[in-house]
């Protein structure tokens, strides 16, 4: 541990690197070039899907953290999750529909996973993505139109379930997140900006379902987002009473938020839309876009790195994909005209990162890296290629 610290405060002392570094080429891709690299995306994905549906797998550990069956089930379930909804979004029929519904029938038998530790609670991510896939199911013309009544009862039943369990976990601050420290309790008290911006984007589509949720939960869900956000548009990554920005290298910097901005502001907005007042509209996803793309040299610094948090502000590897999956929707959200530059710049730092394979990881993760990373890069390089 000592190392590490030594290591991290080394790193974070040392000259930060010039904004140069993050121009964009002149030749952005082009929409031919986004497609070839979303085909081989979802060619490696449809490869390597595991003979239960699943994708990753526990095989492979890098390290004794994290090695009980409970974390690894938690893992799986998410990183499938992902894989299903961006299946969903990319969606071209066969042999697409095979292996959606082969990863749906997964998650229906293994969805409810089991809190792993007491100081770890890494279920939630399995609960937060798994009703991500089942809300956005409930709403996809392959399943209503194709399914039979007993998958359509299935997918509405797995997903209260989600409901449920997320009510079962959420923190006294009103959020969610993936560890509790070292407390006796059965509710963590713990709880973060970015996990608790997807929980409330699943409740929003749950709604939208009908399905029964509870509103004042919800609500203190979103106050509890919308604390987080600072005066400078970045959000803390904790669920704080007083949320600051730290000093001068602090994760809660903008540069150390730049993935969080995104999935933030997109749930803030969501939400805008669906009557709850939070003040995020066109406005402020622009603003959080032109910081994502004008600082981005901070996530391509932090890509890859095997220690987490050891880059500048704190950012870790495993930032990146996940940002440039909400940066996506986030664009989507924006007026028509106003898409198609950013679609570009998102494309470029994405196929950058894409091996011949098709694949691309930004965080060694036993074998659960890769299916996550092209699951999000898919979805991201499909914004332009299949919707409006």
């Amino acid at each position: 541990m000592r190392i590490i610290l030594t290591l991290t405060v080394f790193l974070l002392s040392a000259p930060l690197p010039q904004a140069a570094q993050s121009s964009l080429p002149q030749n952005l891709p082009t929409i031919e070039q986004a497609q070839a690299g979303l085909d081989a995306g979802l060619s490696w994905l449809l490869e390597h899907q595991e003979p239960n549906g699943a994708w990753g797998h526990w095989r492979n550990p890098e390290a004794n953290s994290w090695t009980n069956p409970a974390t690894q089930m938690s893992w799986q379930v998410a990183t499938t999750a992902i894989g299903a909804v961006t299946l969903m979004q990319t969606y071209r029929g066969e042999p697409d529909r095979i292996a959606l519904d082969r990863a749906m029938n997964y998650l229906f038998k293994h969805a409810h996973v089991k809190r792993p530790e007491l100081w770890d609670a890494d279920n939630t991510w399995a609960y937060v993505y798994a009703l991500d896939a089942f809300t956005q199911a409930a709403q996809h013309s392959h399943f209503k139109t194709n399914s039979k009544a007993a998958t359509l009862a299935k997918i509405e039943k797995s997903g209260k379930e989600m409901l449920r369990l997320l009510w079962d976990y959420q923190s006294p601050q009103g959020g969610w997140a993936y560890y509790a420290d070292e407390a006796l309790t059965a509710r963590p008290w713990w709880a973060t900006s970015f996990q608790t911006a997807i929980a409330i984007m699943g409740i929003l589509r749950a709604k939208e379902c009908g399905w029964s949720i509870e509103e004042k939960r919800l609500k203190r869900a979103i106050q509890a987002v919308l604390r987080c956000r600072l005066p400078n548009g970045a959000y803390s990554y904790s669920i704080e009473n007083f949320p600051s920005p730290g000093g001068g290298t602090n994760i809660n910097q903008v540069k150390g938020s730049l993935s969080r901005i995104q999935v933030c502001n997109l749930a803030l907005y969501r939400a805008e839309q669906a009557g709850y007042e939070t003040g995020i509209g066109f406005k402020e996803m622009r603003k959080g876009l032109a910081e994502f793309w004008g600082e981005h040299r901070f996530l391509d610094i932090a890509n890859r790195k095997p220690i987490p948090h050891e880059a500048y502000y704190y950012n870790s590897g495993y930032f990146y994909f996940f940002g440039h999956y909400y940066a996506a929707q986030v664009i989507e959200s924006l007026p028509t005209a106003e898409r198609a530059p950013h679609r570009k710049k998102l494309w470029h730092h994405v196929l950058k990162t894409q091996a011949k394979d098709g694949s691309c990881w930004d965080y060694k993760m036993n074998e659960y890296g890769k299916p996550y990373g092209v699951g999000f890069m898919t979805y991201a390089l499909s914004v332009g290629l299949t919707q409006s």
